[in-house]
This record gives structure tokens, C-alpha cells and sequence, in this order.
């Protein structure tokens, strides 16, 4: 690859990465939100090289040089010939191999991929959650909100049993199970979607929307086991759902707001 190809795949690849993290949200479909100010630093010094070696390389430029100091007409100068086989490569070319990154920049200019989905979950390993030493009294209106990560918490460690009997508003995306149920799910990330682990309950009572519908879902705890132990199922017997957007971090785990 010539270097002026080089300085044009840089700028391409700096474009596409400031395209999904300056100018959009779309790189929270990849990492974690604390990390997007370091990949809109990545995009800038990716196209600050690129510009740098579009200069530096551009026609004319060593020809310029020729007539610089040191350089007398009427004077007789003598060249070396130089033999680019005596070290086996060209130094003006570059590795072929790095053709392949055109293929990804084209992608984040054109098509970002999407967050990871149902796919994933299926596949992926279940987040263990934390043990709570305590829990704060639920509000008293009806749904209460909760993230999956508090639902999954009060339904087997909660010795108060707070969830008895009471309606419930959780929301994520949909993954379907062989057993003809389904779940609802979240993908939680420690740095980048590669790390991912997920949330899932299971929903009863109603026929599962398509495979990454996002949905909020309102409905009383499953009765199977015992409530505040790991007997609990996590599961939930649904009252109601309503399809939503994917919401702008999809690996955050938060309660949904109670429409007004």
C-alpha cells in the first residue's frame, strides 16, 4: 500500500470512528459510556495523522527539495543508484494487511453495527448479582419500577418478601426460549460489548414479540419457590407490555421512568 493510500485509509478510518462517537451516541452500543471521550480522542489522532502524512506525501514535495540548499546549476552532481532489492521491500510501500481495516471504516461510516442482542444472550454466561445488605422500602404507587438487577435481588434475597403481591414495571429486550417462553433481558458490559454477561427473567402469561423488541412489561412476581430465597423463580406473570426504543445505552440497567 502506497503512503499516500495510507494517509487516506487513516482519515477514513479517524472519519468513521468520529462519526459514532462525536456526532452520535452510537458508540454506547459498544462501550461503556465513561470510555467514549477516549475513542472521540482515538478518531482525532487517527485523522491527525492521516492529514499529517497527506502533506507530508503530497506530489511536488520532494521535487521542491531538489533545488534547496547545497544544490548549483552549471554543477555536476553525482547520484548513487539506489537498489530497493537490497533490502528485500520498498520503504514507500506499506504492509498489504492493512487493507484490511478499510472494510471497518467503511462499516462505521455507512452501517454501524447494531448493540449486541438476543443472540448474545442466549449464548451468554448469567450475571451473578451482588448480595444486598439491605433494601430500601419500594414506593408506594403502583407499578413500581425496577431494574432487573433489583428484581433479581429482592425476588431471592429480600427477606421481607416486598415483592409479594405487588406490581412491578421493568423493561429490556426480548429473547426467546426453546421451552416456548421467553425473557426479559439485559446485557451488562464491564468495558466493551466483548466483556458482556446478562440479566434475564422469565415472562409468563403472554406470547413473546419478536426476538430484541425492547419492551416495558408491568406484573406480579411468578409464584414458584420461596420468595426471598435463591428457591425464588425469577420470573414474572405479565399484566400488560408495550414496545419501546432501544433506549440511547442499552447496557445500563435502570429502572424505567413511570410515564406521566
Amino acid at each position: 500500500m502506497k503512503r499516500t493510500l495510507q494517509a487516506g485509509l487513516l482519515l477514513l478510518t479517524g472519519a468513521g470512528v468520529l462519526r459514532v462517537s462525536l456526532f452520535s451516541d452510537i458508540v454506547l452500543r459498544y462501550v461503556k459510556a465513561g470510555l467514549q471521550p477516549y475513542v472521540i480522542a482515538s478518531g482525532v489522532c487517527l485523522m491527525a495523522l492521516g492529514l499529517i502524512g497527506a502533506v507530508r506525501d503530497r506530489p511536488g514535495r520532494d521535487g521542491a527539495a531538489e533545488d534547496g540548499p547545497g544544490h548549483e546549476h552549471g554543477q555536476e552532481q553525482v547520484h548513487e543508484p539506489v537498489h530497493e532489492h537490497e533490502h528485500g521491500h520498498d520503504h514507500s510501500h506499506g504492509p498489504r494487511i492493512a487493507w484490511l481495516l478499510l472494510l471497518p471504516a467503511l462499516t462505521l461510516l455507512f452501517y454501524a453495527p447494531p448493540a449486541l442482542g438476543s443472540y448474545t444472550a442466549a449464548r451468554d454466561n448469567a450475571k451473578v448479582v451482588e448480595d444486598y445488605d439491605r433494601f430500601d422500602p419500594l414506593p408506594a404507587h403502583s407499578p413500581a419500577p425496577l431494574s432487573l438487577t433489583e428484581f433479581i435481588a429482592r425476588a431471592q434475597q429480600d427477606d421481607h418478601q416486598a415483592l409479594k403481591n405487588r406490581t412491578v414495571l421493568l423493561s429490556g429486550f426480548v429473547t426467546p426460549n426453546k421451552n416456548g417462553t421467553w425473557d426479559l433481558t439485559r446485557l451488562l458490559v464491564a468495558c466493551c460489548a466483548a466483556d458482556s454477561q446478562s440479566l434475564t427473567v422469565t415472562m409468563h402469561g403472554v406470547k413473546a414479540p419478536a426476538a430484541d423488541t425492547w419492551v416495558r412489561v408491568t406484573g406480579t412476581w411468578h409464584r414458584q419457590g420461596t420468595l426471598g430465597t435463591p428457591s425464588a423463580a425469577l420470573a414474572l406473570d405479565v399484566t400488560s407490555l408495550r414496545q419501546i426504543p432501544q433506549p440511547p445505552s442499552p447496557y445500563l440497567d435502570r429502572a424505567p421512568a413511570i410515564d406521566s
